[in-house]
């Protein structure tokens, strides 16, 4: 589980699961040499800072999200390696001291745990959820409380018609070419995805809500799962099944949109805004070559 470094030391490898709140972060990514821009991963090295590691501490992101964009549960890997004759921390201590030191109070660490120095983020994922949260009823932005206005997108109609956007969704179930729905700057080499689950239902009631409110706000929530989402595939997606929602779109236009692999079309080009969606869980059940014992160690489900 441990490896030397340098002389007599030895580097420990930790997953991490964490929460933000992303509205005021430029992302979960680091940013780096520019003061006016900060990505959540800066706070969390920054915190790190105070383990004292003998090399510098990195975050590898399980999941990369763009600004505004929350989550219930991320995750990470980073390595902490303690000075010569140190044992190393236990993953309650990691937690504790990255919570402690943290800077920003939209940021929280859940839970550590001890992996495999082969273990990576990433790359040893099997699912990751994504949750979009929807408010209908509101004639303008300001209808929507406060407490709502970064969380959910409002729609400035009274109606969605769920069942046509249940309908849709069903289109974009399986592994199709995404190309469709995925925004220019993806790095990735092709655009085959499979999209495990898709759900459209009525969210539930806002806390946040006022009783004479009540009966005109709704709130609904879209979820998808799939291992690996191409750049932006979930808020165009999004943007598509509203569009159907609201009668611009019939279900069976989302197949042929699905299979022109065209991403600048007139309806997928459009992204539902940053401040709707939440990364909700990522999730491990294999860690490769290795193998581990993770009934004893490691949780089969990040929380969430």
């Amino acid at each position: 589980m441990g490896s030397c470094g340098a002389v007599g030391s030895v580097r420990a490898r930790y997953l991490v699961f964490f929460q933000y709140l992303g509205t005021d972060f430029n992302g979960v990514a680091a940013v780096r040499g520019n003061h006016r821009a900060v990505g959540v991963q800066n706070f969390l090295e920054e915190a790190a800072k105070r383990l004292n590691s003998v090399e510098p501490v990195r975050f590898t992101i399980s999941s990369r999200t763009d600004a505004g964009v929350h989550a219930l549960s991320n995750a990470a890997h980073l390595d902490i390696q303690r000075r010569p004759g140190r044992p190393p921390f236990s993953p309650e201590i990691v937690t504790k001291a990255l919570n402690t030191h943290l800077k920003h109070p939209a940021i929280r660490v859940l839970k550590a745990f001890r992996v495999p120095n082969d273990f990576h983020a990433r790359h040893a994922a099997t699912s990751r959820t994504y949750l979009y949260r929807l408010a209908t009823g509101c004639s303008g932005p300001n209808q929507l409380p406060v407490f709502e206005q970064n969380v959910c997108w409002s729609l400035q109609t009274e109606y969605l018609d769920i069942a046509a956007m249940q309908e849709a969704a069903q289109h974009l179930l399986g592994t199709h070419d995404f190309s469709a729905f995925q925004s220019a700057g993806s790095p990735v080499p092709h655009a085959v995805r499979t999209l495990r689950r898709v759900s459209v239902s009525p969210g539930p009631a806002s806390l946040f809500v006022l009783p004479q409110e009540s009966r005109r706000l709704q709130f609904w929530t879209l979820e998808f799962e799939s291992q690996s989402f191409l750049y932006r595939q979930v808020r165009r997606m999004t943007a598509v099944l509203v569009a159907v929602g609201l009668g611009i779109l019939a279900p069976t236009q989302v197949k042929v949109i699905l299979e022109s692999q065209d991403p600048l079309g007139k309806y997928q080009a459009r992204v539902a805004p940053a401040h709707g969606l939440f990364l909700k869980s990522v999730l491990y059940d294999n860690f490769g070559k290795r193998g581990w014992d993770q009934k004893e160690s490691f949780p089969k489900l990040g929380p969430h």
